[in-house]
């Protein structure tokens, strides 16, 4: 397995594949969530995306942003997501490991917002992160912010 990270113009047209037919698959077909995934905030000349890919098949991926593109304070990470194959398996606190370092490496150690699908509210707690707010609906789907300090 090979983790990797890039800005959006250092992505190959195959990661940039890779990565819209993994998010497509999740988060539109399997959580039936219909909304426009390509958001235009992937662009962001300093959005990171970190993806893990076993052989040929991107497993994992995450994307980290710069303050004021999600959150006016925060930076953040989002579109954490892992192959369903891979599920259970050990990935995902690594994920949110390495989104952590990379986004405090290129961001400073100012605080990370998330917005969190609430079913994993204790994955991301055991993570660091901390209940902001109440919970809300997006895109049809229980969330709740959180940030690590």
């Amino acid at each position: 397995m090979i983790w990797l990270h890039k800005t959006f113009a250092e992505l190959t047209t195959h990661e940039l594949y890779d990565i819209l037919q993994l998010r497509n698959k999740v988060f539109i077909v399997e959580q039936t969530c219909y909304y426009p995934d390509t958001d235009d905030v992937d662009k962001h000349p300093e959005a990171i995306h970190l993806m893990l890919y076993n052989g040929d098949s991107l497993i994992a991926y995450s994307r980290i942003l710069p303050k004021g593109t999600s959150y006016e304070n925060y930076p953040s990470i989002g579109r954490v997501i892992i192959e369903q194959a891979y599920r259970g398996t050990g990935i995902a606190k690594p994920l949110m490991e390495k989104s952590i370092a990379l986004c405090e490496s290129a961001y400073g150690p100012i605080g990370i917002k998330i917005s969190a699908q609430s079913h994993l509210q204790a994955f991301y707690q055991g993570c660091g992160f901390n209940v902001e707010g109440k919970p809300y609906q997006e895109d049809g789907i229980p969330h709740i912010a959180m940030v690590k300090q």
